[in-house]
């Protein structure tokens, strides 16, 4: 039976190929960029447009019609890039598919940093963002505060996690991979745990945490290149408030410490660039309860001031240039 991933359909996927000249004899205005995803969407044309706008070259990509090649001069082709590979990769998505599929897009990630190209975000972020428990790993262990959290395989380790926590308040059921909401599962006692098929036998429980209410809210923060980009508050009448839940969003200004706490959770799980959401307790305590590697801003774009996908683009070649200037210096 041929395994399939559980990665979420919304997961984007990348496609390119080839390998460009080295940087260092590249000229510094003519940068060829992919920008990768499952689907050419707006936030994939937006990035492009304002890439080319900046003087890149850049170009649509999708991973699963990128090539390992042994005949290749880089070892890798990706389409539209002939003999050469991008300077730099802004992956937007990937696309969901088998497990062996997906393991090989990200494979092709994890082949472009290994030949100097810049990704972002690469291989190793997207796989610790994916995994909600290594999220919640990496930012435990820098101290950062996030819910108390479980991950377990076995349900009958999940039962006693249950039977003990519940008593001190609901747990929250989350898919070890998931976005936007979905598949959120509030517990309140063992018999709200379902069987270990429908949660493709992990359990990822973590304490439920609120504001007062009746009414629910968060925060999703932007984070690209070590600064603030963009922030919103999300609220909603259920304690899910993802946009594409229902969430409504709002401009919103974060003060220093939740902007701090965003900036050191992208650091955390090795993203350049980053969609964070924090909660804050009934008593002024923050939580991260995510990090974002590829996330959406529709939502956001819709109460923010400024062009998200224009500072996304900005902060990328700046970071490239940066990259290029030193290996010119070195």
């Amino acid at each position: 039976m041929r395994a399939r991933s559980t990665l979420p359909s919304s997961m984007p996927r990348s496609t390119e190929t080839s390998a460009p000249l080295p940087l260092r004899h590249r000229p510094q205005g003519d940068l060829a960029i992919a920008v990768v995803g499952h689907r050419r969407d707006g936030h994939a044309r937006s990035l492009i447009k304002r890439l080319e706008k900046l003087g890149a070259r850049a170009s649509f990509v999708e991973l699963s019609a990128s090539i390992f090649s042994t005949l290749h001069p880089s070892g890798l082709a990706l389409p539209g890039f002939g003999a050469q590979l991008p300077d730099g990769v802004i992956v937007r998505a990937i696309a969901a598919g088998s497990f062996e599929a997906v393991t090989r897009r990200l494979g092709v990630l994890h082949a472009l940093r290994e030949q100097g190209v810049l990704v972002w975000n690469d291989a190793r972020a997207i796989e610790r963002c994916v995994d909600k428990s290594m999220t919640t790993f990496l930012l435990a262990r820098d101290g950062l505060p996030t819910p108390e959290t479980w991950a377990v395989e076995s349900r009958a380790e999940a039962l006693r996690v249950v039977r003990r926590e519940t008593l001190r308040r609901p747990l929250v059921l989350k898919p070890l991979f998931g976005s936007q909401g979905r598949g959120l599962k509030l517990v309140r006692s063992v018999r709200d745990l379902p069987e270990e098929a429908s949660v493709a036998n992990v359990y990822y429980l973590q304490h439920f945490v609120g504001g007062a209410g009746p009414e629910h809210s968060d925060f999703r923060v932007l984070v690209s290149h070590g600064k603030i980009v963009a922030a919103m508050r999300r609220r909603a009448m259920h304690w899910i408030t993802n946009v594409k839940q229902g969430g409504r969003p709002e401009a919103a200004e974060i003060g220093e410490s939740l902007a701090e706490l965003a900036i050191r959770s992208a650091a955390a799980v090795g993203a350049d660039f980053a969609g964070v959401d924090i909660l804050v307790g009934s008593e002024g305590e923050p939580y991260v309860l995510e990090v974002n590697s590829m996330p959406a801003w529709r939502g956001l774009q819709s109460v923010a001031g400024n062009d998200i996908a224009a500072m996304v683009a900005k902060d990328f070649l700046l970071a490239l240039r940066e990259r290029i200037r030193a290996r010119r210096s070195a």
